[in-house]
């Protein structure tokens, strides 16, 4: 086409290495003009399909074209309630652009830059809400749990969300960092839950200031459960008990919502010499990209197959690159190396690719030789798995809340139904394929649905 994809503005890659501020500007509009111009507003859009929550692509970027930008964002809204965030964090190279038309003989139209640009620069509309006289709590204040609660308030439900944090957005607010999803983004779209009726209680630990009985006995109609997965996995080595060991969970909760990287806080973090990151996705990138802001001098990412395989956004991976992060492939951790109980190394198993795994990635395979690396820190980033407390106050209340042999709710892939009735689950807790912002949010819209159902 005539008209090249525009490319949002990004902050010199030195000068980001020490702030948390945003890493991307939005596009100009004269270049969202441009960008929305590329869409072929296809009869059969597969930016829909590609999109969980299927919002109406092609219409709200027909929309910026005729100049509407509020008419734009209406459309958005239909369907999700976070264009501002989803347009930052969603890997939207494997959903709507990777579906794009234009992408299969050049580069996808950014639809991505152009939901974040309508989010920033259009106010959500408050619907008109008819009391249903129905109660519904949502455990968890992030993706899903947000999602659930507008639609559950616009069909005039009394919407609770209980938040075991003191603050709200669960792992938007803790687990992503700044420089990616600016606070300001974040906190403008949950008062726009709260403008429309939304209540948020935080500090409640759902399964043991409150259990799901109580909540029943309290007169909720329904239940949605989306407290996330905040258990971290391991790398089960020796050391691995060493001073110095971070869960990527626990390494972005403390700087990001306890500000640990800051001189003057109450908690702070000791910032060594040289960090390892163990992981590839993501979390892993964003812990080492923090890493780098809070001051380590060196930086590695640790991971046991290929660059070819790393699971982690490429956008994510070149940002890191750009801010001096040094990529170890084909290794793996033997031994975590300690002295008077600090982290001093690392001891490394050098890899090599074997046949596809269940993934279909090749699995890596030890080759016999080692490695040690001098390290002060190791930040394990491999995922997490489900907190048992809410399934473990069921069934002491005699609750019978189905799990799988992992510890996830098991529940119905439809309707986000669990085996209790009147409650759902969703999000990383009750995850149905890949675990991310925009699926969570399907999953939010899937429970609401079933949950609107029932209660009329």
């Amino acid at each position: 086409m005539a008209v090249e994809r525009q490319h949002v503005k990004e902050q010199d890659k030195i000068q980001r290495r020490s702030n948390f501020e945003p890493v991307e500007s939005n596009l100009t509009e004269e270049q969202v003009k441009l960008e929305a111009s590329r869409c072929l507003n296809c009869k059969n859009p597969r930016c829909v399909q590609g999109c969980p929550v299927n919002i109406q692509i092609p219409q709200f970027i027909s929309a910026i074209k005729e100049g509407n930008l509020e008419k734009a964002g209406d459309i958005i809204r239909e369907t999700s309630m976070l264009p501002s965030v989803c347009g930052r964090v969603c890997p939207q190279e494997r959903q709507c652009e990777g579906n794009c038309v234009l992408g299969i003989k050049g580069l996808p139209v950014a639809i991505g830059a152009l939901e974040r640009y309508v989010g920033d620069n259009t106010k959500a509309e408050m619907p008109e809400i008819k009391p249903s006289g129905k109660k519904v709590a949502i455990v968890g204040s992030g993706c899903a749990g947000i999602t659930a609660a507008a639609d559950l308030r616009k069909a005039g439900h009394e919407v609770v969300v209980f938040e075991a944090l003191h603050e709200l957005g669960g792992v938007l607010r803790y687990g992503i960092p700044p420089f990616r999803l600016p606070r300001v983004v974040l906190d403008r779209e949950i008062d726009n839950l709260k403008a429309m009726g939304v209540e948020f209680k935080t500090n409640v630990i759902v399964g043991k200031s409150i259990t799901l009985k109580q909540l029943k006995e309290d007169g909720f109609d329904a239940i949605f459960i989306c407290s996330g997965a905040g258990l971290p996995k391991m790398l089960h080595v020796p050391g691995e008990n060493l001073n110095g060991v971070f869960s990527a969970n626990e390494f972005l909760t403390r700087v990001n919502l306890m500000h640990a990287g800051q001189p003057d806080s109450p908690t702070p973090l000791k910032v060594g010499e040289k960090v390892a990151v163990f992981g590839g996705g993501n979390v892993a990138m964003d812990a080492a990209r923090t890493a780098v802001r809070v001051g380590f001098k060196e930086v590695y990412i640790i991971y046991r197959r290929t660059e070819k395989e790393l699971p982690a956004r490429l956008e994510e991976i070149r940002h890191a690159k750009e801010e001096g992060v040094i990529f170890k492939f084909l290794y793996a951790p033997k031994e975590i190396l300690g002295e008077n109980g600090y982290v001093k190394a690392v001891e490394l198993e050098v890899m090599e690719l074997g046949e596809p795994d269940e993934s279909g990635r090749r699995k890596p395979v030890p080759t016999g030789k080692t490695e040690t690396v001098e390290l002060d820190t190791v930040i394990v980033a491999l995922g997490t798995g489900p907190n048992p407390i809410i399934q473990r106050s069921a069934e002491a209340d005699g609750l019978d809340l189905e799990t799988d042999k992992r510890g996830y709710i098991t529940v119905d892939a439809d309707n986000r139904a669990t085996s209790i009735p009147t409650v759902y689950a969703g999000g990383d807790v009750a995850p149905v394929g890949e675990s991310n912002a925009i699926n969570a949010m399907g999953a939010g819209k899937k429970a609401a649905k079933a949950i609107n159902e029932l209660l009329k």
